[in-house]
């Protein structure tokens, strides 16, 4: 098993902003703006259709571009991903069946009193993951799969896009895959850009520069040791 970590969400280009990690580590997952064009027979979301603890009445008529999907949340069905960018589809079309895909996205801090491995102001955090439901998918593979195989990407972003553009589409199996309750810090105590541990000594990444954009790539040793920290619960150990 290997896993690769792809950063998302709602950063300070798109919109502006990011999502918020409260004091006891819990968190808003917030998606980009949609940037392209849209099918005419496709539905998408505005930041106003969102069930959300932030003020998003800035951006509230914007409409989103909600990638990745989670089952159950924000009205989505399934758990999908789709990415047009060959610097984060690559690594990803590398992995198999059964192989996992860490989400984590930056987030600004609020409140009085965080939890003590929440960094200062701002930092990366894992948000959720996917155990794949299949191997990944190739826009020339999506062409050839029928209606069925195809029902697993339904509500994806890059479904609706006109056109199509997604290098990528990912389907998480429904009993490997969930958004987090909790996040998990991979960025140091002291400062949002300094990577901790997970990031330094089990990934592929050094660190070094902004190591909080780039895809990262995990053994099974790394990837287990992940899912064994959302399981436990225990955040500190991060940094041990």
């Amino acid at each position: 098993m290997r896993s690769v970590a792809i950063n998302v969400g709602a950063n300070t280009n798109q919109p502006g902003f990011r999502g918020p990690i409260f004091d006891d580590g819990r968190f808003e997952y917030l998606p980009i703006p949609e940037s392209e064009p849209i099918r005419p027979d496709a539905e998408v979301p505005t930041y106003g259709d969102l069930s959300l603890r932030t003020d998003v009445s800035d951006v509230a008529e914007t409409p989103i571009h909600l990638d990745p999907t989670f089952a159950d949340v924000q009205g989505c069905s399934s758990y999908t991903y789709g990415d047009p960018h060959g610097v984060k589809a690559r690594p990803l079309l590398e992995l198999d069946a059964d192989d996992v895909v860490f989400f984590y996205a930056t987030l600004s801090t609020f409140g009085d009193d965080p939890t003590e491995w929440i960094a200062p102001e701002w930092g990366a955090y894992l948000i959720g993951h996917f155990r794949l439901a299949c191997d990944p998918v190739a826009p020339e593979t999506f062409d050839t799969l029928t209606d069925e195989e195809r029902t697993c990407f339904e509500g994806n972003a890059h479904l609706k896009r006109d056109p199509f553009d997604a290098e990528v589409l990912l389907c998480g199996d429904p009993d490997g895959s969930t958004l987090y309750e909790t996040a998990i810090p991979l960025s140091s105590r002291k400062a949002g850009v300094d990577a901790n541990r997970l990031v330094t000594e089990l990934s592929s990444d050094s660190g070094n520069g902004p190591w909080w954009r780039r895809p990262m790539k995990f053994d099974r040793i790394g990837t287990e040791r992940i899912l064994d920290i959302r399981r436990s619960g225990e955040r500190l150990s991060c940094f041990e």
